[in-house]
C-alpha cells in the first residue's frame, strides 16, 4: 500500500513538473540571453525587447533556488504538498543585424535538483531527483525602433518605441526516463512565439509583453501513457529605473493562464490562472562583468505553484 501511495504522490508532482519545468529556465538566465523550469512558470524578463549593439557576445552563468507549496489539481487526492528547486544554469547570446533592426540568438541548459513531499492518507511522502533540463534556444528580432547599429555608433543613439517578436524552441534531450515518473527532462518539443515593446522616457523604461506556449506530446510518458497539454499563455509587464548605464532596477508581475494537461485524453482539470510579482537589480562590475540578482513570489495561485524564488546571474560581455 505505501508503494501505491508513492506512485500517486510521483504522478502529482510529476504532473507539476511536466507543465513547468521547461518555463522556470527562462526565469534564471538573464533577459539579455532568453535563457525559462517545470517550474516555475513565471517568466518574468525585463528589458527582453530593448535594442542593443549588434556583433556581441555574452556568456552567462547563474544559480537559482525556489520553494514553495504545491497547489493541485481538485481531482488530486494529496495535500500539504510542497517542492524544493536549486539549480545552475549557462548560457550563451549573440547580437546581430536582421533586415536592419538588431537581433540576437541565445541558447541555454541547466542542471536542476528538485525535491519535493506531500500528504496522502496521513502519510508523509517524499521524492527527489537531480538531472539535466531540456535546452533551450530562442531568436529575437524588434523590428521597429531599433536600428541595427555597431557600439560606437549605439552611444548617441536614443530609444523610444521598440517592438520586437521572438521564437523560443525546446529540445527534448534532457534528463529523461520512461520507467520513471520524476525527470529533470519533459521528452516533448515546446514552441514559444512572442511579441513585445518597450518605451524610454527619460530614467524609465516600461516593458509589455506577451507570449504563447504550444506543447508536443510526451508518447513515452508513465506506464505507456501519452501526455499531452493545451496551450499557456503569459502576460508580463515590468517598469524599469536606470540608475547609470548598465545599472538599473526593475519590478515585474505577470499573469498565465491555460496549460491544462491530459493523459490518454482524459482531462487532468489542472489548468492555471496564476500571476507573480518580483524584483530585479542589475549593477556593473566592470566594462565586461555584470551581476543580476533577483527574487519574486506568487501573488495568486489557483493550480500549479505558490514559490518564493531567488538567484544570482554573473554576465560576461566580449
Amino acid at each position: 500500500m505505501k508503494n501505491k501511495y508513492k506512485l500517486i504522490w510521483d504522478e502529482v508532482f510529476t504532473n507539476f513538473l511536466a507543465c513547468n519545468l521547461v518555463k522556470w529556465q527562462w526565469l534564471i538566465v538573464p533577459p539579455l540571453l532568453l535563457v525559462c523550469t517545470p517550474s516555475l512558470a513565471q517568466d518574468l524578463e525585463p528589458r527582453s525587447y530593448t535594442n542593443i549593439p549588434i556583433g556581441m557576445h555574452f556568456l552567462a552563468a547563474g544559480i537559482v533556488h525556489s520553494e514553495g507549496d504545491l497547489s493541485p489539481a481538485p481531482t488530486a487526492p494529496i495535500t500539504d504538498a510542497n517542492l524544493t528547486i536549486d539549480a545552475a544554469v549557462i548560457g550563451y547570446a549573440h547580437t546581430f543585424n536582421l533586415a536592419g533592426s538588431s537581433s540576437k540568438v541565445d541558447l541555454s541548459t541547466t542542471r536542476v535538483c528538485f525535491e519535493g513531499s506531500a500528504t496522502f492518507n496521513s502519510e508523509r511522502l517524499y521524492a527527489d531527483r537531480c538531472g539535466y533540463g531540456d535546452p533551450t534556444i530562442r531568436l529575437t528580432w524588434n523590428f521597429f525602433g531599433a536600428p541595427a547599429l555597431k557600439p560606437k555608433d549605439f552611444s548617441k543613439w536614443q530609444q523610444g518605441i521598440v517592438i520586437g517578436a521572438s521564437m523560443q524552441i525546446t529540445l527534448p534531450i534532457g534528463s529523461y526516463d520512461s520507467d520513471k515518473l520524476l525527470n529533470a527532462g519533459t521528452n516533448r518539443w515546446v514552441f514559444r512565439p512572442g511579441i513585445g515593446m518597450s518605451h524610454k522616457l527619460g530614467r524609465w523604461y516600461y516593458d509589455l509583453i506577451a507570449s504563447i506556449r504550444l506543447y508536443g506530446d510526451n508518447d513515452e510518458y508513465f506506464n505507456n501513457t501519452s501526455l499531452e497539454q493545451e496551450p499557456q499563455y503569459t502576460l508580463q509587464g515590468h517598469l524599469i529605473y536606470n540608475i547609470s548605464r548598465g545599472h538599473w532596477i526593475s519590478l515585474n508581475a505577470n499573469l498565465f493562464f491555460g496549460g491544462e494537461t491530459r493523459k490518454d485524453k482524459i482531462a487532468s482539470s489542472d489548468d492555471q490562472r496564476n500571476s507573480r510579482f518580483g524584483i530585479t537589480y542589475s549593477v556593473p562590475v566592470s566594462a565586461q562583468h555584470s551581476v543580476k540578482l533577483y527574487a519574486n513570489t506568487g501573488v495568486i495561485t489557483e493550480v500549479g505553484n505558490d514559490f518564493n524564488t531567488f538567484g544570482a546571474l554573473w554576465q560576461y560581455r566580449f
